[in-house]
């Protein structure tokens, strides 16, 4: 482990100004994506999507790094310069999706573990030796009336940590992304109770297998009402649950915070960003790891025709990514998206 260079990569993974580009989907979830666009989702056009958005004009201006799945990851563009050389040569470190899905929890009906360690310190090399320097484990706890369970957590914690010790040891810099999800009617202190008893557990087992805090990002879910609560939390008091609820649950060694959208609308995922950037200084950075949040309007743009509208559709990632980039310095204002 060179702990010098995993320091190193975290601290530029969360520089100011700057966030993550996640463009890790699944064959599934993108063949999703491509359907509603009427594009059909082949190894071409996703070769040709994610090379459009990774070959922005000035893409690491506000984007320091991207997750690639791994299709992408060894992908080269239609010229054929490999997309990592490509990410390099932008100022934007590969990272990688590394775990195998979420499945269902045995005897716990409706609850999910992620999976992926099997082979995990393999893969792990491999994807170092392609050039990858981060990687991504998410998790997911849904919010109802029976949970989540304590084994839930527990269970899905425990993978995290072990996941973040072997990419360390390979070293590669962790994310770890326990994601609370925004699906369901409860409200923003439901929310907050079950992200902060997460949090607190991830880091007892964090701390358990060894890793090392300063070389590791946590991808975290925002605290927010869910998305069919009648009385929705405004922007402010998401902002304030949230960085309360960091402050009580995140050792202040941690290299960054970096915040997934969740299921908010674009500018939605901006303001909260912005908003709680504006509350004052944390004892880490926090900046985007953002999906559909930066993608939805240049996935539209370039499915009204493929050919003619790269150009396009990178001007709206773009201003997405400068949006979000000057959420993470508390510089935002609605008034500078276009009318």
């Amino acid at each position: 482990m060179d702990i010098k260079a995993l320091i190193s990569t975290a601290q530029a993974m969360v520089a100011d100004g700057k966030g993550i580009l996640a463009i890790d989907e699944s064959g599934g979830t993108i063949k999703k994506r491509f359907d509603t666009i009427g594009v059909e989702s082949t190894a071409e056009t996703r070769r040709d999507y994610r090379e459009m958005l990774l070959t922005t004009p000035g893409i690491g201006e506000h984007i320091s790094g991207a997750i690639l799945f791994d299709e992408t990851l060894r992908q080269s563009t239609a010229e054929g310069k490999s997309l990592v050389a490509v990410m390099e040569s932008a100022g934007v470190i590969p990272g990688i999706k590394v775990d195998t899905g979420a499945h269902p929890l045995a005897g716990h009906p409706g609850e999910l573990v992620t999976e992926g360690l099997d082979g995990l310190r393999e893969r792990l090399k491999e994807y170092a030796e392609l050039g990858a320097r981060f990687a991504k484990w998410r998790a997911v706890i849904s919010i109802s009336e029976s949970t989540p369970s304590d084994a839930c957590i527990n269970a899905n914690c425990h993978a995290l940590a072990r996941y973040a010790a072997l990419c360390q040891e390979a070293g590669i810099v962790p994310m770890v992304e326990p994601e609370v999800l925004i699906n369901g009617d409860h409200s923003l202190e439901d929310c907050y109770e079950v992200t902060e008893l997460a949090l607190r557990r991830l880091f007892e087992q964090m701390y358990d297998q060894n890793v090392m805090l300063e070389g590791a990002i946590l991808k975290a879910s925002m605290v927010i009402s869910g998305d069919e609560a009648t009385d929705r939390a405004s922007v402010a008091e998401v902002a304030e649950a949230t960085v309360d609820c960091l402050l009580q649950s995140v050792p202040g060694s941690l290299a960054g915070v970096v915040f997934l959208s969740g299921g908010q609308g674009d500018e939605e995922a901006t303001a909260h960003l912005d908003a709680m950037n504006k509350l004052g200084i944390f004892p880490w950075p926090l900046s985007f790891s953002y999906g559909r949040a930066l993608q939805h309007p240049t996935l539209i743009e370039w499915g009204a025709d493929i050919v003619a509208n790269v150009g396009s559709g990178q001007a709206k990632l773009a201003h997405r990514a400068r949006m979000n980039g000057l959420a993470t310095l508390g510089q935002y204002e609605s008034s500078m998206e276009p009318g």
